[in-house]
This record gives C-alpha cells, structure tokens and sequence, in this order.
C-alpha cells in the first residue's frame, strides 16, 4: 500500500479532535459541550470516521455510548497525536522571535546565587517578555530540550553547531564565614570540609592547583549539590570549595569570606544558542543583560 493511499484513508482533523473529546468523555453531548458543537455534529463526525476505516468504534447502547476495541486504540493514537501537535504549535510560538516568552536552561548552583536575585532588574527592563527557567547542569540538546539559551560551566562537550558567547571565566578558592575562619583559627587543615556530589573533585583540584596535595581536613562532610555545600559554609558548618560567579554577592556582603584567595579553575561560564543571539532580539536583549550584569 502506497503512501498517498494511506494519507487519502485518513479522516480529517476536525472529525478527529470531534472523536476524541466524545470518547475521551464516553459521550457525545459532553463533547459538543467542549467543542462548541451540536451533538449531531459529533455523531456525524464519529459516523464519518467510522465508514471512512470501515470498523465501528462505539456502541451505542441505553442512550449512552461504549468504546469499541477499535475505538480504544484509536483512542490512544489520536490523544497522543493531538498532544504532540499541541506541544508542538505552543512551541514553535515560544520561540518565534514576536514570542513573549524566552526559555533559558540554567545550571542549579548557579540560577540559584547569582541569577535569580538579579532577574527582577530584567523584568524592569524587558517588563514585555516572560523568562521560562528551566534548571539543569550538563551537555544540553537545545532542540530537544526546547530552550532559547543555556548558560553552562563548560566543563563538558557540546555541540559543534552550537554558538559560545563567553560570559566569564570562574575562580575558586575555600570559602566559609569570618566567626568560622576565626574558630578555627585560620588553619584549613583543622576545618571541617565540605564536598558536594555534583563536584566531587573541587577540593582535590584546588588543592592541586597551589600545590597543597598534603593537606588534609579534620574532618568531611557530604551534600548533594554544589548550592547545598556554600549554604553549609555560610551556616558555620564548615568550608566548601566556592568559585566566582556563584559566590560573589556573599562575599560582598561578608556573609561569606575566602581567606585563601581565589583562583582560576580553567572554565568559562558560557551562555550556548542555536544561533547568533542577534539573530532573536529577545536572545539579544537578554544576552547582552546577562554579559553586562557580570561585567558589573
């Protein structure tokens, strides 16, 4: 059987949506009711189905109306096609350039220290569009995933076709609170240290980059993520491994202090687009809000 013959056996759309709002319900005036529809218009839409297949998907029976076999599995094809259909119309509308919506993928740690305090002067400037902030770390399929932008530390692979604006590179040192530094007196080796899972190696890398492999804490401590460990240090419950930008608003209020210094780890935070962000004013807008708020 040829394609073009499988197209001509397909009911039309409306007779479709029609059929999956009565069934969906297990009644005809339920749907015209949704639809906006007489209930002789849903019956001649399901009748018109069912001659143009050839198989009966309701029976008819006390005035109400049972899902045949063929209609259950018509059923489920036809909600999931609406479904993708629907995701898909709101999407390509999401990411048209006239959209008033912009999806930006951010990486936890970060989205939570540095970027939501400062998304409110954003609205201030661009009260018109809608930011949609997805948080995730990680390679990223911006296609897939549907997102506009992604803001990464780039310390993995991605895509060739991908455009990289830089947005800084990052410095790390150990960080923890001056009455903790004091209490400990201004020893690292007698700290608690504090590690996350989703950098498990920060501490091991920093002490290899100032070519401190001998030291060794009083003791470790373990949290599932990056953001989990810094709000430890800043509660007084030992020192994490904390990098700029991430912990630059705490340090400038003091409420963290990095007695060490800081230094580089190597990485760039990068922001990551399917295209030059010219090419969308709304990526412009807020890529161009993103550099200068790091500048700053």
């Amino acid at each position: 059987m040829s394609n073009s013959h499988i197209k001509r056996r397909l009911p039309p759309l409306g007779a479709l949506t029609a059929f999956e709002a009565a069934a969906r319900h297990q009644s005809f005036s339920r749907a015209a009711q949704e639809l906006h529809l007489t209930h002789g218009a849903i019956s001649r839409a399901v009748s018109h189905i069912e001659d143009r297949i050839g198989v009966q998907l309701f029976v008819r029976r006390n005035r109400r109306v049972y899902l045949t076999s063929a209609g259950q599995r018509l059923l489920k094809t036809t909600s999931e096609t609406l479904d993708a259909l629907s995701h898909t119309v709101e999407e390509i509308h999401r990411h048209d350039s006239s959209s008033p919506f912009l999806t930006v993928s951010c990486e936890p740690s970060l989205a939570m220290r540095w970027l939501m305090p400062r998304l409110g002067t954003f609205r201030e400037l661009c009260p018109e569009l809608n930011i949609d902030l997805r948080m995730a770390g990680g390679p990223i399929d911006l296609l897939s995933e549907n997102c506009d932008i992604a803001i990464r530390r780039m310390d993995f692979g991605f895509h060739e076709d991908y455009q990289v604006t830089t947005l800084c590179a990052e410095s790390a040192g150990p960080v923890c609170s001056k009455v903790y530094w004091d209490g400990v007196q201004k020893d690292v080796n007698k700290a608690s240290w504090l590690h996350s899972r989703t950098r498990p190696n920060a501490w091991n890398d920093w002490k290899q980059v100032n070519g401190m492999e001998n030291l060794a804490p009083k003791n470790e401590q373990y949290f599932d993520h990056f953001f989990y460990a810094l709000q430890a240090a800043q509660e007084q419950l030992g020192m994490a491994i904390g990098s700029i930008p991430l912990v630059e608003d705490d340090l400038k209020a003091q409420r963290l202090i990095a007695p060490l210094g800081m230094q580089s780890t190597g990485y760039d935070y990068a922001i990551l687009t399917l295209d030059d962000p010219k090419k969308d004013l709304r990526i412009e807008a807020f890529v161009n809000w993103l550099i200068g708020q790091i500048t700053r």
